[in-house]
Order: C-alpha cells, then sequence, then structure tokens
C-alpha cells in the first residue's frame, strides 16, 4: 500500500491515557498532513474524553477494533503499555499499515532487531516516538556542542527527577521488568537516547536499581554511569522519588561548562488545554535560562523553543514521500532505540 501524497495520511492512535492523549493525538489533530481516524480505549471515561475532544473520530475498545479496518488506514501509533508494543507492532506492519511505537519500543532488544527486519520485508514505515529528542534544553544542549562553545567535553549529566511517591497508574502498578515497568524503561529510555545522539556509542560501567515506593514491583530510583567510545564520561538519574530536584543537565568542558534546571514545557502545556499550534507552545520562561561558563563568569542562555511537532512533519514527508522505499528519513531510526535496550539490558545485568 502507498499513501497518495495529495491526501493525508490516515491515522489511528492506540492507547488514550498519557501517550495517546497529550502527545499523539494532539500532534496528529495539529498537522493537517494526517486524518486522526480512529482512537482505541477501554476506559469508559477516556472514551468520553476522546469523543468530546475529537468529534467525528471512531472510538473503539481495542487495538485489534482498530487492526479490523487496517485496510480504511496508512499509519497506526502505539500508546499503549510496553509489553504490548511487539505482538501490536508485529501485527499492523503484516496487515499493511505503517507503525509508530512509543517507547520503549519493545521489552527486549532482541523483538525490536525482529520488528525492523520484518518492516524491512514487508516495506513498511517503522519509527519510535523518541519525543524528547525535540525538548528545548536538549535542542539548546545540542546547540552548544555543535558550537563548540564548551570545548571538548568530559562529563555529561542528565537526570528527570520527579516527586511522585505513589504508583498512580493501575499496569505500572502491576508491572515487572519484564512488562516494560520501571522508570529505567520509562524516563531512563529518553535519559540514554539523548545521551548516546549526543556522544555516540557507550558502555554501562555501573548501575544502581532500586524500588522506593510502596507497591513498586520494578524500580523508581535508577542511576546509571556510562562511557562513551568517544571518551565522555555520562551519569543519568532517573527518581519518582525525589523531593528536591537537582539540574536537567550539567555539562563539564574543556572552555566551560552548562548547568540547566527544570522541564521543558510542551507536556504540562498541553495538559493545561493548549494546542501545538499556540503561539507560546513550547516557549520556556526566561528565568529557567541555563548558565554557560564557569564560576564568576556565568552567562544566561535562553533555552530554544520546544519543538514535538518536527516528529510527525518528517514522518509525514516519509509516507508521503514513497514510504519505506524513500531516501528520506524517518524521525527516529528504530536501530538507535534497539541500542538503548541493550543498554538497558546492561544495566540490569549489572545492579
Amino acid at each position: 500500500m502507498t499513501t497518495d501524497s495529495n491526501r493525508p495520511v490516515r491515522t489511528a492512535v492506540a492507547g488514550f491515557g498519557l501517550s495517546g492523549s497529550v502527545f499523539h493525538a494532539p500532534l496528529l489533530a495539529a498537522d493537517p498532513a494526517y486524518s486522526l481516524e480512529m482512537i482505541s480505549t477501554s476506559d469508559a471515561g477516556r472514551q468520553s474524553a476522546a469523543s468530546a475532544r475529537y468529534p467525528g473520530v471512531w472510538i473503539v475498545d481495542t487495538p485489534a477494533d482498530i487492526l479490523a479496518r487496517a485496510g480504511e488506514l496508512d499509519l497506526l501509533v502505539l500508546g499503549t503499555p510496553p509489553a504490548t508494543h511487539y505482538p501490536l507492532a508485529k501485527a499492523a506492519l503484516e496487515a499493511g499499515l505503517d507503525v509508530v511505537v512509543d517507547k520503549p519500543f519493545t521489552v527486549r532488544s532482541a523483538e525490536g532487531g525482529e520488528l525492523i527486519r520484518l518492516a524491512e520485508r514487508l516495506g513498511r514505515v517503522l519509527t519510535v516516538f523518541q519525543n524528547r529528542r525535540w525538548d528545548g534544553d536538549y535542542l539548546t544542549v545540542r546547540g552548544l556542542l555543535d558550537s563548540g562553545a564548551l570545548g571538548g567535553v568530559t562529563r555529561f549529566e542528565s537526570r528527570f527527577e520527579r516527586w511522585s511517591p505513589t504508583v498512580a497508574k493501575a499496569w505500572k502498578a502491576e508491572a515487572t521488568a519484564d512488562d516494560g515497568g520501571g522508570v529505567l524503561f520509562d524516563l531512563g529510555t529518553h535519559l540514554l537516547d539523548q545521551a548516546v545522539q549526543l556522544f555516540g556509542p557507550a558502555t554501562v560501567t555501573h548501575a544502581e536499581l532500586a524500588a522506593r515506593r510502596a507497591g513498586e514491583k520494578t524500580d523508581d530510583d535508577v542511576f546509571l554511569a556510562l562511557r562513551h567510545e568517544s571518551g565522555v564520561t555520562t551519569h543519568l538519574w532517573m527518581n519518582m522519588l525525589c523531593a528536591q530536584q537537582g539540574p536537567r543537565f550539567r555539562l563539564l568542558g574543556s572552555d566551560g561548562a552548562f548547568t540547566k534546571h527544570g522541564v521543558d514545557p510542551q507536556e504540562p502545556f498541553i495538559v493545561a488545554g493548549g494546542s501545538p499550534l499556540d503561539p507560546d507552545y513550547g516557549v520556556e520562561d526566561r528565568e529557567w535560562a541555563g548558565l554557560l561558563g564557569r564560576d564568576g563568569h556565568l552567562d544566561r542562555l535562553p533555552t530554544e523553543r520546544g519543538a514535538y511537532p518536527e516528529f510527525y512533519r518528517i514522518l509525514a514527508e516519509k509516507i508521503r514521500g514513497g514510504g519505506a522505499a524513500s531516501a528520506l528519513p524517518v524521525p527516529v531510526d528504530p536501530a538507535g532505540t534497539v541500542e538503548v535496550l541493550r543498554l538497558i539490558e546492561q544495566a540490569r545485568a549489572l545492579a
């Protein structure tokens, strides 16, 4: 099936939790290159919310209901729990659909490799929603590295720390590591992906994984140390029981350093009812600007505008420009996310 470049990409979103309702559906609805056709969720409250926000979109109970009408679609976006990613992506590819899989791509790296080979054999587009490659603070760090402003970087520190003492989501409360549960699979997937994107291939040299909260079955407090082939040392923290949070980024280089607090505003902006089309979308308050230089000689560096819509813009160009046969890139090469899964497997083996 080849998508007509003159019509929108007919899209279904499986799952309407945080992933589907805050990231995928709003981004797709804001982009005229897509036509949001179906949303699946078995939760009655989420069904009502989806119907109210997207009138005219067909709301169904399960991903199987979407796959039953695959011939009327071009693209399936999976915002379902991690353990479902491999079987649902496999079924969607075999049904002739292009597929976006939310992170983590799969629970095991071998499953990710299988999906990549299957998509190549079937001539389908397959990509992974590593949206935090378009965080404003990450784009700011990327720009600093490209400019050489820090000189040779020796150490990279990155954190996702939150105060969330209760395991709120039912599936997360029951999920083990074999199900893709825990903060390492959740926030850690982002941190590892960003580190590898910035500094290249790495090996986990030290790992600490702990479950601190009542009812946590996997991990909610993780520290990882990585050694990149480029020579950079990376330290990553992810913690769901952190009452005082450290800097989001800290980079040390031969010519200076950069420290940044705060978290990209795109997610809370949508949660608060905003749209990706709003002029303030992705714009961070100047008070959160990072500090560039060295002690006694520090300058505020405003954060670049966040740009999650770029993911779907790039994907639409790929699908409408010839699909898998096109030389155009996908927004996220799934092979890179398989490398992230291998790092997670290294970490679990060390801990």
